[in-house]
């Protein structure tokens, strides 16, 4: 059946001191003059430095562009009247997780209750794409085969090297956090909708949660709209990387759609063979290469990255959205946004800046960058 491939996106940022650059509440009276210029559209998260947005369902990339910058203007405009700014990061480069506190609404005070000391350490932000698919069956048959490609969108969205003033080695630091969270990681593989409900219904039943919205796979099939949500990346300081990436994970759902009217699938892997590269794009973003599974290589991500562009190309055109497909080439020649803010603070290192000082340059690069493309 003809599918229309719609997007949504959903963004989580921090709010920091222009001045200390430190993570700074949420006043509400910034909350109420976001939710006056985009009802619907924004809301608290989590912890009280957290702010959340989201798309209006868009028809093509072109629809969420203007969206996504609308919303981007209007948080950042807004912020900026109470001497905050937002930055679209994974982690705040230096801030710790125990001065910060949780927002005050049933919803989280649930969540704060299950799941105990967990939920503490969750300063971290993330992104989310939908791609409407109508039919249930085809959304299982599609987030099976989908799971194949989440680590190359991790690698490519990485944007939190650093935790708490330290460079933990890693490009994508949050995750190590979400993972301590239960329903997390990689999706498991359902041969059927009804099989995925029936799993789900036996948690409900049990009073464990309310509906799916508390499974936190990297993928999944969406609680509330007829989508699919992948829920892997880290949240992108730079607006088209944004769209980039959201593109991206459109061409390949229609690719993988297209497969199925030629009575052909994308081979699926057993979780295991997945996660070792979800670990590399984690560990390395980029830089490390991924396992080519039929190859039985790893093989740098450039080369990877031209093979997928190359799979979805026709899908992407007649999506609308190849240039941004094609611009997912910026991040071999710049880096990642994980790459950026080591060389910010390697380069102030080199200035003989304090550790302290170098961070806090991170940070203002962070907020230029949420700006650039505004």
């Amino acid at each position: 059946m003809p599918q229309d491939f719609t997007l949504g996106i959903e963004e989580e940022y921090l709010l920091v001191d222009r001045e200390t650059l430190d993570l700074a509440i949420a006043p509400e009276g910034l909350m109420e003059a976001c939710q006056r210029d985009i009802e619907g559209q924004v809301s608290p998260e989590f912890l009280q430095c957290q702010i959340e947005i989201g798309t209006a369902v868009c028809a093509d990339i072109h629809a969420a562009r203007a969206d996504l910058r609308r919303l981007r203007s209007t948080i950042a405009k807004n912020a900026a009247e109470y001497g905050l700014a937002p930055i679209a990061a994974s982690c705040h480069p230096f801030s710790a997780w125990r001065e910060q506190h949780h927002t005050n609404k049933p919803r989280y005070n649930e969540l704060r209750r299950d799941l105990g000391g967990v939920a503490r350490r969750l300063l971290i932000c993330g992104m989310h794409v939908h791609v409407g698919l109508e039919a249930p069956e085809l959304r299982t048959d599609i987030v099976n085969q989908l799971t194949y490609f989440l680590p190359h969108l991790l690698a490519m969205s990485a944007s939190s090297p650093f935790w708490q003033g330290d460079d933990t080695g890693l490009a994508s630091y949050r995750l190590t956090v979400f993972d301590n969270l239960p329903r997390t990681g990689l999706p498991p593989r359902f041969n059927s909708w009804g099989e995925y409900e029936r799993t789900v219904r036996i948690l409900v039943d049990l009073g464990l949660i309310e509906d799916s919205s508390k499974i936190w796979w990297d993928l999944r099939p969406s609680a509330r709209f007829p989508t699919i949500e992948a829920r892997i990346c880290d949240v992108s300081p730079r607006l088209e990387t944004t769209l980039s990436i959201a593109a991206l994970i459109q061409s390949l759902t229609r690719f993988l759609w297209r497969l199925k009217g030629r009575n052909q699938r994308w081979r699926i892997y057993d979780n295991f063979l997945v996660a070792e590269n979800r670990w590399r794009a984690q560990r390395y973003g980029i830089g490390g290469g991924l396992i080519d599974f039929g190859r039985r290589e790893v093989v740098p991500f450039a080369e990877l990255l031209d093979e997928i562009i190359e799979l979805v190309a026709e899908d992407a055109e007649a999506l609308g959205c190849l240039k941004e497909v094609e611009a997912a080439r910026t991040a071999i020649e710049t880096g990642t946004s994980a790459d950026r803010q080591r060389r910010v603070y390697r380069e102030s290192i080199e200035a003989e800046k304090p550790h302290d000082a170098a961070l806090r340059d991170v940070v203002l690069h962070l907020i230029e960058e949420f700006h650039a493309d505004l």
